[in-house]
């Protein structure tokens, strides 16, 4: 499904197929066992996702657009994140992959035998209207993918063993791991009406008025965080926000998750349960958010607001515009970003000089989620939909926001105005951050 929303009924089809492909792609190499373990306290089951994904398919393409229901009560309570929290998800007596695959195909079925006679177009059912509810379920498939990814990525025992599909480019400008890019004081439009694929979060546009300010032309490297890590950053309780410091003392944390070192002044990491040596190039991943903003006050800067990392990734001075993308209206290619999954693993900075944005800052999409300064929020005139569940039990302080994908994004569930959050303390996201400074 591109970007645009469109209503045709091929593309539905073709974006609807394509997601499922992909589903199955990553889970085809693992075991029965392995769907059915709970690799980490914070996650589900992969078996728990993958039977989740067709339920809510016909929750929504079947039962609530169309008024058909296959499942029994049980199936719907069984699959649903509000009524059964992680911790009690490995206990539920879950379809097992046999039946799961048989339960998806069967939903799979009846939704394009009801997207025949669909009206997409400008009628009263705003579930309907301009295929919106098709383009959600698309890339609610396509944010599964990445939390599957994730999980894999927590795995115990024998690694995940994905076949990299695509050659990640070398970063280019080593220079500029240290770069920053101006950006211009004044308004600007924050979020989107556009209403076909974007989420209720994103809605609706509004101006923001921003001092200038600076902010990183490339996300933080491995080299800058070691330097942090070797300054003793981890023990410089003047760096930590008094939760972030009790955090990391709790949990005995010194460094990013999966970072270790086999013998001194040699750092590793693992990825999908394998090791490799630390690329200093690569930006900086599964750091919390109390570990981004210890970071950036060692270095004399600060996270950027959500605000800030809208302008720069969206905002077109020369034409007063804002732009899909951080290069423009053009979906992703593999010359803009690094998205997709299919890389399985992050580039080195300054790899996609074509994705710059208006203002010259480069993989602001792609690469890693990147924290913002800001706690979830409603724009003004939020409205909730198609339920409260999604966004609107989320906004408070609890949670921080996170700008820009990652490589395990998918592009059918990233663009400049998308919003994804969690808790500070969490790393299992494919999270890095870059920074910001006033001028």
């Amino acid at each position: 499904m591109d970007a645009k929303g469109r209503t045709n009924k091929g593309v539905i089809v073709e974006g609807l197929t394509e997601a499922r492909e992909r589903t199955r792609f990553l889970l085809r190499g693992i075991s029965d066992e392995d769907l059915t373990v709970q690799q980490d306290p914070i996650m589900s089951p992969l078996i728990w996702d993958y039977g989740h994904i067709g339920n809510y398919e016909e929750l929504w393409l079947l039962q609530k657009a169309h008024g058909k229901i296959l499942s029994k009560r049980e199936l719907y309570d069984m699959y649903n994140a509000s009524l059964y929290p992680r911790e009690e998800r490995p206990s539920l007596n879950l379809l097992d992959r046999k039946d799961a695959d048989l339960y998806l195909d069967a939903v799979r079925k009846a939704v394009l035998e009801s997207l025949e006679g669909a009206d997409l177009g400008n009628g009263d059912d705003p579930l309907l209207k301009d295929g919106f509810v098709y383009n959600m379920i698309i890339q609610h498939e396509a944010q599964h993918n990445e939390t599957m990814l994730q999980t894999l990525q927590l795995k115990k025992g024998e690694g995940y063993k994905p076949q990299a599909h695509i050659e990640l480019p070398k970063g280019k400008e080593a220079q500029q791991e240290q770069q920053m890019v101006a950006v211009p004081g004044g308004e600007f439009v924050m979020g989107t009406d556009e209403r076909a694929f974007t989420l209720d979060n994103e809605r609706g546009a509004h101006l923001i008025d921003l001092p200038d300010f600076l902010l990183d032309k490339s996300p933080v490297t491995n080299r800058a965080y070691l330097e942090f890590v070797q300054d003793g950053g981890y023990q410089r309780e003047e760096f930590w926000e008094p939760a972030g410091w009790e955090y990391i003392k709790e949990e005995r944390i010194n460094a990013p998750k999966h970072w270790y070192q086999p013998e001194p002044h040699s750092w590793w990491t693992q990825r999908f349960g394998f090791d490799e040596p630390l690329n200093p190039k690569a930006p900086v991943v599964h750091v919390s958010w109390y570990e981004a903003d210890a970071y950036a006050r060692w270095a004399g800067k600060r996270l950027p607001t959500e605000q800030e990392w809208e302008k720069a990734a969206s905002w077109d001075p020369k034409t007063g515009t804002k732009r899909l993308y951080p290069w423009g209206e053009e979906p992703p290619t593999l010359a803009r970003a690094n998205l997709d999954q299919l890389a399985f693993g992050a580039a080195e900075v300054g790899s996609y000089p074509e994705g710059a944005s208006a203002y010259g800052a480069l993989g602001m999409l792609g690469e890693v989620w990147e924290w913002t300064a800001t706690d979830l929020y409603a724009y003004p005139g939020f409205r909730a939909f198609p339920y409260p569940e999604y966004s609107q039990i989320f906004f408070g302080s609890e949670y921080k926001v996170l700008r820009g994908g990652s490589w395990a994004t998918r592009p059918a569930a990233i663009r400049n105005t998308f919003r994804n959050w969690d808790f500070p303390v969490r790393r299992q996201l494919f999270c890095g951050f870059r920074c910001a400074k006033d001028i």
